[in-house]
This record gives structure tokens, C-alpha cells and sequence, in this order.
């Protein structure tokens, strides 16, 4: 029977503790469906999570019943009630959520109540979902589906109509440099202009609306691989007085092991539960020619 992994393979670099009266903010894990590997990925997470000392985290797992692979699982609180919660993190890629669930989370969103943080392949879920589709700027989607952003060398960012360039993909896999577009936003500042993230599916030719987005950092593949642009991978994103903060990054562990990933994610979940970033970059974060993973027991 699958199940959430216990997830022992971390010696956890990370170290910070709450703010000083700051309660710990909550979060809610949605899963249970995902064309990657969610029962080890989501233990990842919420490890991570829970080890900077400034979260809580509690699953939403929604099974697919038609999977063989979970035979005999339940749902786990799910759908979850999101009053109780200040942000959502999902690492959900599967069959569609109920409406009036649907509705809360908007609803929710909209009016400010919670934040949302998107992780990878949560951006390939909900194509028919208008709403959704606004909430996360742009995701995996066809190129006749909606509009595309990228940024060419001169730092320039250059907005495609729907129908133009390509699908969207992942052209490329393996470690690439980030570039820093906006340092001066709480969840970036701090971070050298340039850092290596480590072995990763970068995801290229996003598409969507592409409204009240705001482009953190951008990723690029060596070589001439890839696209051959720079391609959005850190932003945020305002949905009505809601913060939203979406990354294409976290394909595997591998990815996900990358001090700068997890650095990311702390600091974009803390943002989007509070408007402000108060967890500090650590001491081993990526620089402009060296990756940096958590090692592995």
C-alpha cells in the first residue's frame, strides 16, 4: 500500500526559528494526484517546511481512485477547510476538484484570507479553470492556449502572443543559472544576481493570461540548450488582495535538494501567507558557478 514516505534522507542545513512572538504560520499540503512522485516529494516538503520553525504543515491528499498504484488509500482531509489555514502549498497535478471546493479557494484568495504557493507540475492541473489559470499567472499549457513570456539577454522581457513560439516543455534538464530580475522583493533580496540551481527539468514556453505577474528570476539553460531565452521561474502573482508564488522548479528530489529551491519555497510561503519575508538565506546558498544541494544521509 503507497503511502506518504518518511522522509529520513536530509541532514537539514536550514536553522531558523520563528520570529519572536510570531505564531508558527499554517499550512496545508494538497496532493494525492501528480504525474511525478508525490509520496516522496511531499514529505520533502513539508520537512523542509517544518524545520525552518516557522510552519506548520498538515496534508490534503485527494486519491484517484482509478490508480492502482493506491489501491485501498483514502482521501486525507480533504477537501480541507481552509479557514483553518494561511497558506496553501500544492503539489496536486490530477483529475479535477470539487466546485464548491473550487469556489472556497477562490473566494479565499481573492478576499486576501490565504496564500497560494504553485511547485512545478501543480501548474499542468485545471486547463479548463479560468480562475485557476489567473491565479498562476501561466503553466503547462499548449501555445494556441494563451500568451508567453520571456526574457532576452539584454534583460529585456518580451510577451508572445497566443498561437506564436513554442508548446510548452522542458528542453532541457539538467543544472542551470538563475538570474535575479527584481532583488529588491522579500523573497529575493539577498540572493546573488546569478546562482546555479541544481539538476532540474527547466520548464520553458509557460503559457496563460499572464496578468499581475511579477517576474522574480528568471532560468537559463548552458550551452545554446534549451530555448535559447530566459525563461520566468520564480514570480508572484496578485489575484484580487491574494499573493500567489509560483515556481517551475522541484521536478524530483534532486531538484527539490537545492539550497536554493528550498530557500525559494520558505521564503515564498512565508510571502504569500504575510505580504513579508522575516527566514534569512543561508550561509551555503548557491553562488553564480557553484550548486548546492542538502546532502543526503
Amino acid at each position: 500500500m503507497k503511502k506518504h514516505l518518511v522522509c529520513t534522507l536530509l541532514v537539514v542545513v536550514f536553522s531558523t526559528a520563528a520570529v519572536a512572538g510570531d505564531r508558527k504560520l499554517r499550512v496545508v499540503l494538497l496532493d494525492g494526484q501528480n504525474n511525478h512522485k508525490w509520496e516522496v516529494t511531499s514529505p520533502f516538503l513539508k520537512q523542509v517546511l517544518e524545520d525552518s520553525g516557522r510552519f506548520t504543515v498538515e496534508y490534503s491528499t485527494n486519491i484517484n481512485p482509478k490508480d492502482k498504484r493506491y489501491e485501498g488509500l483514502k482521501n486525507v482531509n480533504f477537501p480541507p477547510d481552509l479557514r483553518k489555514y494561511d497558506v496553501i502549498v500544492s503539489n496536486y497535478n490530477g483529475g479535477n476538484w470539487p466546485k464548491e471546493f473550487n469556489d472556497q479557494l477562490d473566494d479565499a484568495l481573492k478576499s486576501g484570507r490565504i496564500g497560494l504557493v504553485i511547485v512545478h507540475a501543480a501548474n499542468n492541473s485545471f486547463g479548463g479553470w479560468k480562475e485557476y489559470n489567473l491565479m498562476i499567472g501561466m503553466g503547462w499549457r499548449g501555445k494556441s492556449y494563451g500568451k508567453r513570456l520571456k526574457y532576452d539577454d539584454a534583460g529585456k522581457a518580451v510577451l508572445v502572443d497566443a498561437g506564436l513560439d513554442l508548446d510548452t516543455g522542458h528542453r532541457y534538464t539538467g543544472p542551470f543559472k538563475i538570474v535575479v530580475r527584481d532583488p529588491n522583493h522579500p523573497v529575493t533580496k539577498g540572493m546573488p544576481l546569478e546562482w546555479m540551481h541544481a539538476q532540474d527539468e527547466l520548464y520553458d514556453n509557460l503559457r496563460g493570461p499572464i496578468e499581475n505577474v511579477h517576474v522574480l528570476a528568471t532560468g537559463y539553460a548552458p550551452g545554446g540548450k534549451g530555448t535559447g531565452v530566459h525563461e520566468p521561474m520564480i514570480f508572484t502573482i496578485s489575484y484580487g488582495k491574494g499573493r500567489v508564488f509560483h515556481t517551475p522548479m522541484g521536478h524530483d528530489l534532486n531538484g527539490m535538494r537545492c539550497v536554493g529551491f528550498v530557500a525559494t519555497l520558505l521564503r515564498g510561503t512565508e510571502w504569500a501567507a504575510t505580504g513579508k519575508v522575516s527566514i534569512p538565506l543561508p550561509s551555503n546558498f548557491p553562488s553564480a558557478d557553484r550548486t548546492s544541494s542538502v546532502s543526503a544521509k
